[in-house]
């Protein structure tokens, strides 16, 4: 068990850095992981407080659809900009009209 732990900690400590600056790179990941993270606890929560009437509602099924649904957006958006990017497209400001005196 512990020589588990030591080499998750050293493959952690190894990818950090490519993981650091994917998420620096793309802000709105950031953004979703922290909602997972708050939508997990509030599952939780619920779960510790009634976890009969959590398990009838089937709250996990609906919990995991909604993060795996909005990863997969997410991705897609993520696809998208990249080949915005690549495309490199030019938007034009529209004309200004000056008024003459």
């Amino acid at each position: 068990m512990i020589a588990a732990v030591v080499i998750a900690m050293v493959v952690m400590f190894m990818f950090s850095p490519k993981i650091s600056k994917f998420i620096h790179k793309h802000p709105t990941l950031k953004m979703l992981a922290l909602s997972f993270l708050v939508m997990i606890g509030i599952s939780l929560l619920i779960e510790g407080w009634d976890s009969h009437q959590a398990e009838a509602l089937h709250l996990k099924n609906y919990i995991y659809f909604g993060l795996a649904f909005s990863f997969l957006v997410e991705v897609l958006n993520m696809i998208m900009r990249n080949r915005m990017k690549k495309k490199r497209v030019v938007e034009l400001n529209e004309p200004m009209l000056t008024e003459e005196k």
